[in-house]
């Protein structure tokens, strides 16, 4: 367990490139290198992550910490992933929050929007041949979602959700019969110091506190694929519900999980930090981990059963691919703010072809010439 909790203290310090990425490592050196896993553990860990709700390479992080040691070792293995990220994140979150006014920092944001966005469309184009294949089927539920969240700018939860029952339906026809709280919380914040709750909108209440809590708590439970799949799911409730971000606060929100290592839906924590501070921040981690955290101890003993269930596949499938064409409508609605200009726009296309071009290009290189070159633009 202390090698294991080295390594994922490791990986979380020093993956980058997304969750495909860091599922490539993990087979590379935890299977191939150190025979730490066989290859069937492996792959039953991968198959549920993709089976079950939650950001992928958190969820089989921690379902080989399950296979290793349980409970405790789910446990450990998820501190050790998510904490290095967590605490970088934390960090820009307070450089961003003291200094985000600064002309520098606006200028490499300038540049670095357009850019995240040219990396989500490469995540977009895995994701199809990851999950899609050449299924007609799944590639019509990919569209449709792309559709929906590009026209509504939201993803709408029960289009999602029937995407999987749609799948469903389809590859089981003909189908056969199946076998006073705020009181209190008001009273806790009370002691509290003000800066551990105040975020650019002052100190937050109780009440914010707690729908920060139950908004990613729901996003980590009902969001499948990649950790970009929660991308629409965030833009949805905290721009245009909630309105704890503007827009331009939001693509530098998801700019920020792509410059720091670890599992992508750590830029919930600089949301929470925006929105609520510190408490904020580690309130945001703990709820859409939370939910990952419980599906994979409780599933994990039982996964070969549901694994070969026809009717549990075929939904996750229809989910996946929603949730892909979700992420290539988020792209659609983050891009018309991020590239507002010529600029932007070769930025953009200049990211993505180098991305497509040359394959090992460390991504954070390109965030941060795409954020030099903001600030030699905007000077």
């Amino acid at each position: 367990m202390r090698d294991l909790a080295r390594y994922f203290l490791w990986l979380g310090t020093f993956g980058f490139g997304g969750p495909i990425a860091l599922v490539g490592y993990m087979q590379r050196d935890l299977v191939d290198q150190r025979h730490w896993f066989t290859d069937e553990e492996y792959r039953e860990g991968l198959a549920l992550a993709q089976l079950a709700p939650g950001p992928l390479a958190a969820q089989l992080a921690f379902y080989l910490g399950w296979v290793r040691s349980r409970v405790i070792g789910a446990t450990v293995v998820g501190v050790a992933f998510v904490l290095p990220s967590l605490l970088m994140v934390l960090a820009l979150s307070v450089a961003y929050v003291r200094f985000g006014e600064l002309t520098w920092m606006r200028a490499a944001f300038y540049g670095i929007g357009a850019a995240v966005i040219a990396l989500i469309a490469r995540s977009v184009f895995k994701l199809t041949k990851l999950t899609l294949k050449h299924d007609r089927l799944l590639w019509a539920v990919c569209i449709v979602n792309a559709l929906v969240v590009a026209w509504t700018q939201t993803e709408i939860l029960w289009v999602f959700l029937a995407s999987g029952v749609l799948v469903l339906v389809v590859r089981n026809w003909p189908m056969r019969p199946a076998a006073d709280g705020a009181t209190t919380s008001a009273m806790l914040l009370a002691g509290l110091p003000s800066w551990l709750t105040s975020g650019i909108h002052g100190p937050a209440s109780a009440n914010v506190l707690w729908k920060i809590l139950g908004f990613f708590a729901k996003g980590g439970a009902v969001v499948f694929g990649s950790g970009l799949a929660i991308v629409p799911f965030l833009y949805g409730g905290v721009v245009d519900q909630f309105h704890w971000l503007t827009e331009r606060q939001f693509i530098d929100a998801v700019a920020v999980s792509m410059i720091t290592p670890g599992p992508v839906v750590i830029t919930v924590a600089f949301i929470g930090y925006l929105t609520a501070g510190v408490a904020g921040a580690l309130i945001a981690a703990a709820g859409v981990f939370l939910p990952v955290y419980v599906i994979t101890v409780v599933a994990a003993p039982h996964f070969k059963r549901l694994q070969s269930n026809a009717r549990v596949r075929a939904f996750v499938a229809g989910v996946t691919a929603a949730a892909t064409g979700a992420i290539a409508g988020s792209a659609f609605v983050l891009g018309r703010r991020a590239i507002v200009d010529v600029i932007t726009a070769l930025i953009a296309v200049v990211t993505l072809a180098l991305l497509v071009r040359l394959r090992k290009v460390p991504e954070p290189l390109l965030i941060a010439a795409a954020g030099i070159l903001g600030i030699i633009v905007q000077r």
